[in-house]
């Protein structure tokens, strides 16, 4: 009988992608069966696995031990997993640690992440594995379990209790999936915590709540099974990391993991329990552990709310000083349902994904923001097709959009505070939509480079998509200003229909994969925005050859032709140079690409009358490509590939026309005039092909399939 992981689907939580390949049960295994331990090699012991400049100071050397080496009464796990079992080491990641606090305080979320059956004792190999949500499916990553220490002590997370080692081991395989530990500094919790539980992780201004409201829905989220997070906005880069009078720290990650009402005589107090990852730095305010308020309340209130008064880095907070001192709550809801403030359903979601991957590819699919009308409509778009309204009506108000004026800004940081309008519109059915677009992989070398990314929504008229569609219609719905984080996303209620979905970054040509997902009530599809590629080249290029050409077609071959009355590339090469101005001379290279479109019957040269087609064909080429050369400087954009194409009866869809400047353009900022000609003269021999080709298999699989597979040739 197959295994229940063998028949999930591969990217699900019982069947994660192996990362690297590496395959857990097989590699512990072979460590049992060889008596070894396991040594990764695919993020080994060494200084590039730190990611970061050695220390040049002798005694804070880096060794790397496992966890037995460190204490001698070394634990997976002690007991229980608790919030405690995670302190910040030596490193600023206070927002994956946060994170990692905060799923704690949820049982089943947490053994997605860190599967059971782990330990230190046998069968033991110095082997674990850990699960990670990454882009729309669970990879699961393995590491071996030596861990960097300095002077004695791990010089990353570590447990209070000392010899406990979970999260040193989840931190290190994090640390392994972006690259290093060193790729670990700075972020945002939301980070974290989608990539721990795979949900839809957003911001909640502090301010825009009252405090029994925030509480109140700050408890309805825990219920819900949502990761929750905090911190106190740091007004300058200095400010980061600098303790209040209050004993709270500004630009610093807080783990939200429980609320409460505690009864203090005829008072009912809301409190909020907090958890800074340092493992120590307390709030040191009204229900601080420090505080007098506990000395008066019953210790049947004290019990039933299992107070520790300890520095452990946990504390208890009333909700209104919790409003006046911090700014931002972080939640992570594994349902679009959970988003809803008023929400406290716990049954199971109704909601169905659709998700698609994608690349801006410089020159060719990254198109800026819409300030940048020449190039916007060139980015990677993605048909929505919404089929159902909602089973019922959405007595909800519309979101407010964004002004108009402002929406191709970028959004450095400041928090936009918008209070509901209290007046409720009139019930309409719609299909309500969450639009989510993160960008992936910008954790490198010690940096985080996350790009300024939007995305638009437009409601489809018709199937031409060109430019000058997006210049004339307005979006239907959008994500808001350009952020430079990871995710951005937007709740939308649109009438049924036809939707195209462009994602973008603010500047042009800035490379980069993202990962779109929606979320839907009713029934959606979502697909690539292409079409079936086209062309009608020849009567296109059937045009007279000037009189003056046709006279140096006849001086060349008289001169040069042998007896077959025929020129090979170099020759050809002279005679097309000798025509055209210095700004469209031709290498041999493209000479020769030209000679192998013509239907030369396997020569490698050109008859009188071919010769005379070829200079016909690129006095065309040349008018076409002058039109696209708005500032004369003998270059295209890339981005008006497509367009110039057309212009001679060519059409390709998007994946060609990307394969077709990565291979002609070259990652250069503009295209000559010698690259449009071997563009074309590719994509005219291709087309020619397909049509002479005959295998039915061949004709099923279509143009498209034909044109990418021998383009990357």
């Amino acid at each position: 009988m197959a295994s229940d992981s063998a028949a999930a689907p591969l990217g699900s939580i019982d069947n994660p992608v192996k990362f690297q390949n590496q395959d857990f049960d097989a590699l512990l295994q072979e460590c049992l069966k060889d008596d070894k331990l396991f040594e990764d090699p695919s993020f080994p012991a060494e200084q590039k696995s730190i990611g970061m400049p050695k220390d040049p100071n002798p005694a804070k050397e880096i060794k790397w031990k496992r966890p037995k080496e460190i204490s001698a009464d070394a634990l997976f796990v002690e007991d229980t997993i608790g919030t405690t079992d995670i302190c910040q080491g030596q490193l600023g990641n206070c927002w994956l640690l946060a994170a990692l606090s905060a799923l704690t305080v949820h049982p089943q979320l947490f053994a997605k992440v860190v599967p059971s059956n782990q330990s230190l004792t046998d069968p033991y190999a110095g082997i674990f594995h850990f699960r990670f949500w990454q882009y729309g499916e669970w990879v699961e990553v393995v590491v071996d379990d030596r861990l960097p220490v300095r002077e004695g002590r791990l010089l990353f997370s570590y447990s209070r209790t000392r010899n406990e080692f979970w999260s040193a081991l989840v931190e290190k395989a994090y640390a392994k999936l972006v690259g290093s530990y060193g790729s670990l500094k700075g972020g945002n919790i939301s980070e974290g915590m989608e990539d721990f539980t795979g949900g839809i992780a957003y911001s909640l201004p502090v301010t825009s709540r009252t405090p029994p409201v925030l509480w109140r829905i700050l408890t309805a989220a825990l219920s819900r099974g949502s990761l929750l997070s905090c911190f106190i906005q740091a007004s300058s880069y200095s400010e980061v990391g600098k303790v209040t009078a209050d004993g709270l720290v500004k630009g610093h990650a807080y783990a939200i993991t429980d609320t409460d009402k505690v009864a203090r005589g005829s008072e009912e107090v809301l409190l909020l329990k907090l958890r800074n990852p340092w493992g120590f730095v307390e709030f040191c305010g009204s229900w601080s552990d420090k505080c007098k308020e506990w000395e008066d309340t019953e210790q049947s209130e004290k019990q039933r709310i299992q107070l520790k008064l300890e520095e452990d880095g946990e504390f208890w907070i009333g909700a209104g000083d919790f409003c006046t001192m911090f700014n931002v709550v972080e939640l992570c809801s594994l349902s679009p349902d959970s988003l809803e403030d008023g929400d406290t359903s716990t049954g199971p979601s109704t909601w169905t994904i659709s998700e698609h991957k994608g690349s801006w590819v410089a020159g060719s699919s990254a198109g800026g923001s819409r300030r940048y009308n020449k190039s916007f409509w060139k980015n990677p778009q993605f048909e929505l097709t919404l089929r159902e309204q909602d089973q019922e009506d959405e007595d909800e108000e519309e979101e407010e959009d964004d002004n108009d004026g402002d929406e191709d800004e970028v959004d450095k940081g400041e928090e936009v505070l918008k209070e509901k309008n209290e007046a409720k519109t009139q019930k309409k059915k719609h299909c309500t939509v969450l639009v989510e677009l993160l960008q992936k992989n910008r954790r490198q070398n010690d940096k985080i480079n996350f790009l300024y990314i939007a995305f638009h929504v437009y409601k489809l008229q018709g199937a031409c998509l060109d430019r000058s569609f997006f210049m004339k219609t307005r979006p239907v719905g959008r994500s808001g200003k350009y952020k430079a984080q990871r995710g951005v996303w937007r709740k939308l209620r649109l009438d049924p229909g036809h939707y195209v979905i462009v994602g973008s970054t603010y500047r042009p040509n800035q490379p980069g994969d993202f990962f779109v997902r929606i979320f839907s009530k009713t029934r959606n599809t979502l697909g690539v925005q292409d079409f079936t590629c086209s062309s009608d080249y020849l009567p296109v290029m059937a045009a007279p050859l000037p009189p003056e050409d046709q006279t140096k077609v006849g001086k060349t071959f008289d001169e040069k032709a042998g007896p077959d009355d025929r020129l090979n590339a170099q020759e050809i090469m002279k005679l097309i140079n000798s025509v055209f101005d210095k700004s469209c001379h031709l290498p041999l290279e493209t000479c020769r690409q030209i000679i192998f479109g013509e239907d030369t019957e396997g020569r490698s040269t050109l008859s009188r009358e071919q010769a005379e087609t070829v200079l016909a064909d690129l006095r065309t080429l040349q008018s076409v490509f002058v039109q696209f050369d708005e500032d004369s400087s003998g270059s295209i954009s890339p981005f008006e590939l497509s367009l110039a194409l057309e212009a001679v009866g060519m059409t390709c869809d998007s994946k060609v026309v990307q394969l077709l400047s990565e291979r002609f353009v070259g990652g250069e900022p503009h295209l000559s005039f010698r690259g449009f000609v071997s563009c074309v003269s590719r994509l005219r021999k291709l087309f020619a092909l397909f049509e002479f080709e005959t295998s039915p298999e061949v004709k099923d699989r279509g143009i498209n399939s034909w044109l990418l597979q021998f383009l990357a040739l």
